[in-house]
């Protein structure tokens, strides 16, 4: 009985995660090459991409009136418009038509609308601000993964972290996936180490809309391979005992 469980339990360590580890989402194969992190993606701007809700203000004169773009007219006080970006990046703004923004950041599409904005008002002036930006976060433990609405635009993937309440026990936190859409092509896939001081800066990389940051589980293959066998035990047990009743029964 012993041999038979050392078998069971050699053999489950030793076989297949897609068989044991079902639950184990986003793998990479060993030889896989992650995108280069560098300093310059930890300082990026937040950038514009189909599906987020803006809103925005147009005052005039560097901002001494706000404009009322639905009835074209200057007015004192707070005013803004909510506008969509579109899958084909553009957003239908008032006045403006269907404009390309996608791909931007929140200033260079400021500065773009000042400039279009600028054929009908005198020196325009625009503030943007995006209300729908979600950042998905797995920390580490199935049921545990959040999705968080990120207020601030230079959300770091600490915050994002802490935010979702950390790393859980079960995390690596040296096996980081940063996990980037980009244009709907081949997303971009950075690994952080977070378990060291050197990982700080990394860590301060700012995210985007609909990243993901996914937080590789730690495998536990004894405890693994007890719950895949224990009703396997469970079931040699219970056959031996009715073996071993029936063999003194019948003697």
């Amino acid at each position: 009985m012993l041999r038979l469980i050392i078998y069971l339990i050699v053999v489950l360590n030793f076989s297949s995660c897609i068989l044991f580890r079902s639950n184990l989402m986003l793998r990479t194969p060993k030889d896989y090459q992650y995108d280069e992190l560098n300093d310059s993606l930890s300082r990026l701007s937040y950038i514009l991409s189909p599906n987020d809700i803006f809103v925005f203000r147009v005052h005039t004169n560097d901002g001494y009136k706000l404009i009322d773009l639905t009835i074209q007219n200057s007015i004192q006080g707070l005013y803004s418009i909510e506008a969509y970006i579109d899958q084909d990046g553009y957003a239908k703004l008032p006045l403006l038509g269907k404009v390309k923004i996608a791909g931007l950041t929140l200033r260079e599409a400021e500065k773009k609308l000042e400039e279009l904005y600028g054929e009908q008002y005198v020196r325009p002036f625009i503030t943007m601000n995006v209300i729908n930006k979600r950042v998905i976060v797995f920390p580490g433990l199935s049921g545990q993964a959040k999705v968080i609405n990120i207020q601030n635009a230079n959300t770091t993937v600490f915050e994002a972290l802490a935010i979702a309440g950390g790393i859980v026990e079960d995390g690596k936190a040296y096996k980081v996936k940063l996990i980037r859409n980009t244009d709907f092509k081949k997303p971009k896939v950075y690994l952080m180490d977070l378990s060291t001081i050197e990982g700080l800066k990394f860590g301060n990389t700012f995210v985007q809309a609909n990243d993901i940051i996914y937080v590789e589980p730690r495998y536990r293959p004894f405890r693994t391979a007890l719950n895949e066998i224990s009703p396997v035990i469970s079931l040699i047990s219970s056959v031996m005992l009715l073996l071993t009743s029936f063999y003194f029964l019948t003697r």
